[in-house]
C-alpha cells in the first residue's frame, strides 16, 4: 500500500537524494557561513540548484525540439545524397581501388537505408518528439525534485541516521559496509561518468558549432549519451567528421577530427579513470554495465541505481566468499 501511494514520486525522490548528495559539501560550507542556520542554507542551496536546473532545462528543451524537427525533415534529402570519394583517396596504393569499389556500391546502401532505416527513424522521431514535447510531465517531475531537495538538505543528517538504524536492525553490522559501498559508487558515477559525459558533450558541441553543423545541440546531446559507453564519443564525432569530408567539407572535417582527438577524447582518457580509481575500488567495467543496465531497466535514474545494485551485490558476494570455511587439504 505504501509503495502504491509513493510510486509516482519515487523518481523525484531519487533525483532529489542524488543531487543533494552530490552537492552536500557545499551545503555544509554554506551552513557554516550562515552560522549554523541550516534551514536558510537549505533554502539557498535549493534556489541555487533550481536556477541551475530549470533555466537550462527550458532552454535545452526549446532548442532540441527545433533541431530535432529540422533533422528529421532533412533526413530523406541526406539519404538521397551520394558522397563522392575524394580523388586523392582513390589514388592511394593498394587500398584506393578498394575504397572506390565500396563507394560504387553506395547506391545499393542508400536503397537499403531508404527501405529499412528511414521508416524506423520516422517512427522513432515521433516517439522522441513526443518525449520532448511532454514538457509538462517532465516539468512536474522537476518541480517535485526541487521541492523535495529543500527537505533533504534540511533534514539530511536525520534521514541518514534513520536509514542507517533501519539497515542495522535488518542486516546487522554489515549495513555500514553496504552503505559505504553505495556512497562511493554514487560518487564514482556522478563525478567519473555523468560529469565526464556532460563535459564531453559540451566540448563536442562547441566543435560542432565551430565547423558549422546545423544541429550542434542535438549532436552534442547524442555525444553525451554515447559517452556512457566505451568509444561511444569517438563514434559520434569521428563519424561526423568523416561525413563532412565525404561531402566535400574537407577543412571542417579535419578541424572537427582534430578537435575531437585533442580535446574531447582527452577528457575521457584523463578524467574518468582518474576519478573512478580514486573514489572506488569497483572495477570500471562493473560500473559501466551498471550504468547501461540501469538505464535500460529504470530510465535515467538507473544511471545511479544500476551501479549501486551491482556494487552492493559484489560486496555481498565477497563477504559470502570470505565467510566460507577453508577447504580441507
Amino acid at each position: 500500500m505504501i509503495f502504491q501511494v509513493m510510486s509516482a514520486f519515487l523518481e523525484p525522490i531519487g533525483w532529489a537524494v542524488i543531487l543533494v548528495y552530490a552537492t552536500w559539501p557545499l551545503h555544509v560550507r554554506f551552513t557554516r557561513i550562515l552560522e549554523g542556520r541550516n534551514s536558510l542554507s537549505a533554502l539557498g542551496m535549493t534556489l541555487l540548484l533550481a536556477a541551475l536546473l530549470v533555466i537550462p532545462f527550458i532552454g535545452l528543451t526549446i532548442v532540441l525540439q527545433a533541431e530535432m524537427v529540422e533533422f528529421f525533415l532533412r533526413l530523406p534529402a541526406w539519404l538521397d545524397q551520394k558522397p563522392e570519394l575524394p580523388a586523392w583517396l582513390g589514388r592511394i596504393p593498394i587500398i584506393g581501388a578498394e575504397l572506390q569499389f565500396i563507394f560504387d556500391q553506395f547506391e545499393d546502401l542508400q536503397g537499403l537505408m531508404r527501405r529499412y532505416v528511414l521508416p524506423w527513424l520516422t517512427g522513432l522521431s515521433g516517439k522522441v518528439l513526443g518525449m520532448v514535447e511532454g514538457v509538462g510531465y517532465l516539468g512536474a517531475k522537476l518541480f517535485f525534485t526541487v521541492f523535495l531537495m529543500f527537505f533533504v538538505y534540511r533534514d539530511g543528517q536525520r534521514l541518514i541516521y534513520e536509514v542507517r538504524q533501519g539497515l542495522l536492525l535488518a542486516l546487522g553490522e554489515r549495513a555500514d559496509e553496504y552503505l559505504s559501498t553505495a556512497e562511493v559508487t554514487i560518487k564514482a558515477v556522478v563525478y567519473g561518468i555523468v560529469l565526464t559525459a556532460i563535459a564531453q558533450g559540451v566540448m563536442a558541441g562547441i566543435g560542432y558549432w565551430i565547423v558549422g553543423i546545423r544541429a550542434p545541440v542535438l549532436l552534442a546531446a547524442f555525444t553525451s549519451f554515447f559517452a556512457l559507453i566505451p568509444f561511444g564519443t569517438v563514434a559520434v564525432w569521428a563519424g561526423t567528421s568523416l561525413w563532412l569530408v565525404l561531402n566535400g567539407d574537407y577543412w571542417a572535417g579535419v578541424v572537427l577530427f582534430l578537435w575531437g582527438s585533442l580535446v574531447v577524447s582527452w577528457i575521457d582518457n584523463l578524467v574518468r579513470p582518474l576519478v573512478i580509481s580514486r573514489t572506488t575500488r569497483i572495477p570500471f567495467v562493473v560500473v559501466m554495465f551498471g550504468v547501461l543496465g540501469g538505464l535500460a531497466s529504470f530510465g535515467f535514474i538507473g544511471l545511479f541505481l544500476g551501479p549501486v545494485i551491482l556494487a552492493v551485490g559484489m560486496a555481498v558476494w565477497h563477504e559470502w566468499l570470505a565467510s566460507a570455511p577453508p577447504h580441507a587439504t
